[in-house]
C-alpha cells in the first residue's frame, strides 16, 4: 500500500508499516471481526449457499442463540453476509455470503484447517506450559 503524502505509517516495520496510522484502529476492528471464532465458522459454513438461522445454529457447535444473532448482525453490517427475509408464514430468513466475504473465504478455510491440523500439538504445548516449573 502506498503512503499518501503527509500520512505517517502505523509502524516502522512489519505489516503495519504499510498502513497509515489514522487507519490502524479501524483495521484492528476489521481483523477482530473477520478473525473471531464465530465469524470464521459462519463464513466457512455459508460457502455452499444460503442457510436459514436454524441451520446455522445447528451447524455451528457451541454457539448460543444470542451470539449467533449478534455475529450475523455484525457480519451483515459489514457487508459480509446478506440477510433475505421471505414474506411467508412462518417467516423464513436466509443468510448468504457476499462477494466481499467470498474474497475472504479461502483465507478463513485455511485458518480453520490449520487449527484443525495443529490442535493436538498446541494442546500438548499448553499442557507442558501449565506443568512447567516457573524459573526464578
Amino acid at each position: 500500500m502506498d503512503q499518501a503524502a503527509g500520512t505517517e505509517p502505523a509502524a516502522s516495520r512489519g505489516p503495519c508499516a504499510a498502513i497509515p496510522a489514522e487507519q490502524m484502529a479501524f483495521i484492528r476492528e476489521i481483523l477482530d471481526r473477520v478473525g473471531d471464532k464465530w465469524s470464521t465458522l459462519i463464513i466457512a459454513l455459508l460457502e455452499d449457499g444460503p442457510l436459514r438461522y436454524s441451520d446455522l445454529q445447528h451447524d455451528v457447535p457451541g454457539i448460543s442463540q444470542r451470539m449467533l444473532s449478534h455475529t450475523l448482525r455484525q457480519l451483515h453490517q459489514d457487508g459480509l453476509v446478506t440477510r433475505t427475509a421471505y414474506a411467508e408464514v412462518p417467516p423464513r430468513v436466509e443468510y448468504a455470503l457476499t462477494p466481499l466475504s467470498r474474497s475472504l473465504l479461502d483465507i478463513v478455510k485455511q485458518l480453520i484447517g490449520w487449527a484443525s491440523d495443529h490442535h493436538d500439538e498446541i494442546r500438548r504445548n499448553r499442557a507442558e506450559a501449565e506443568t512447567a516449573v516457573p524459573r526464578r
